[in-house]
């Protein structure tokens, strides 16, 4: 299970958190804070998965983006970097060569392709396509 996602800058900046597991706005931001440190102190050589408490940190940089997701020790590592790479092909895709910029003034979007992605903390759909023709559908209504 996904215990929570960060997208954060090399300056530590938030720029989308989504928890699926309940903790207080000073434990959320301990949290964001020690990933961040973990994650950016690394040595590019090590692998991109990381002990976390007593979960992992499945991590990859885009650019000057972290993209990290915390999961159950048992849980794939290589799915969930997979997931990672999906997740920025889609957010490539909708906003046409994404950056910084996109996540920060769209940020409603984003949460809403994360949610037709994950649900609940499980992978919901693993299908580009289809995520992208149900962006679609979604912004022919608005």
């Amino acid at each position: 299970m996904i215990r929570f996602i960060l997208l954060q800058n090399r300056q530590g900046k938030t720029r989308l958190a989504k928890y699926y597991v309940a903790l207080e706005d000073s434990e959320k931001h301990k949290v964001e804070y020690e990933v961040h440190r973990l994650v950016v102190n690394r040595d590019p050589k090590f692998t991109n998965f990381v002990e976390f408490r007593t979960h992992k940190v499945i991590y990859r940089r885009y650019a000057g983006l972290f993209f990290s997701i915390c999961v159950d020790i048992t849980d794939n590592e290589l799915a969930y970097l997979e997931c990672i790479h999906l997740f920025v092909e889609i957010l490539d895709h909708f906003f046409s060569n994404v950056c910084e910029l996109d996540l920060v003034f769209n940020f409603h979007k984003v949460y809403l392709i994360l949610d037709e992605f994950i649900l609940a903390g499980e992978l919901q759909e693993t299908s580009k396509r289809a995520i992208i023709e149900r962006m679609g559908e979604l912004e022919k209504l608005e």
